[in-house]
């Protein structure tokens, strides 16, 4: 029981940083604003109609709807059988949730985390990408560990 509410509590706090941050970012920060926060890191407010770094763009908001969903049930399959790191799949779960939201609501996901070294752009991100990553990266983790 304490898992489980763990669980919970983990996705709707990752779901509501990176919601509230959103909101934010589309209420205060212009399309393709950028504004300087550090010598390597500035918010801006790009829309993503794709997946990961813009990819795939033309397959559709649907498309990526329907992959999400899948991609979530598929997560919380594996919180039901304790498989693979719990927190990890809270993490992605979180993540994903939150991506979801986005592209309901508005067809696409909103990204404003923009880091560089000169003029190397990483491509924009939010936080519900930041928590599938670091997710992903504790579940690889932990298996090789395990091994």
């Amino acid at each position: 029981m304490k898992r489980s509410v763990s669980i919970f509590l983990i996705v709707l706090v990752i779901i509501a940083i990176d919601q509230i941050s959103k909101f934010l970012i589309i209420q205060y920060v212009s399309p393709f604003e950028s504004i300087r926060v550090l010598p390597f890191f500035h918010i801006v407010h790009v829309q993503n109609a794709g997946a990961a770094f813009g990819s795939f763009r033309g397959l559709g908001s649907s498309f990526f709807i329907v992959i999400s969903v899948a991609a979530i049930l598929f997560v919380l399959y594996l919180l039901t059988k304790k498989a693979y790191n719990q927190f990890g799949l809270s993490l992605v779960l979180g993540g994903a949730v939150g991506n979801l939201i986005d592209r309901v609501l508005y067809g696409k996901v909103v990204d404003f985390l923009d880091f560089f070294a000169g003029s190397f752009h990483w491509p924009a991100f939010n936080v519900a990408d930041s928590s599938l990553t670091v997710g992903i990266t504790v579940i690889l983790l932990s298996a090789l560990l395990k091994k």
